[in-house]
């Protein structure tokens, strides 16, 4: 018997509804743990251009782009990602997302 991978089954629940935030946030999760970076990149920046945004796609994506020294990215996305969530009135997940910031400091500049 063949076992459907979560990967797998993620993405044929999203040929029925490609727009599913959720399952699009799962997916992306998942291509980053199968390291396919772009892809999971590309889908957490739909996320985030997403009205409203997804916030907790912006964290992550800092979170993706640090693991690949991509450091200016990163700050980028945790910026717009904590004026994303004060905008929807999300103050654990700015506080969360501004602690991380200050922790990467000045590192890789």
């Amino acid at each position: 018997m063949n076992a459907t991978s979560r990967r797998e089954k993620i993405e044929a629940m999203l040929v029925s509804d490609p727009a599913d935030t959720m399952l699009r946030y799962m997916l992306a999760m998942e291509l980053d743990k199968s390291s396919e970076h772009v892809r999971s990149l590309e889908l957490f920046a739909g996320l985030m251009a997403d009205s409203p945004p997804h916030v907790p796609a912006f964290l992550m994506a800092g979170q993706q782009l640090l693991k690949l020294s991509r450091t200016d990215e990163a700050r980028t996305a945790l910026r717009d990602g904590i004026e994303a969530a004060r905008t929807q009135g999300n103050s654990h997940a700015a506080g969360e997302m501004a602690e991380f910031l200050a922790e990467l400091g000045s590192a890789g500049e």
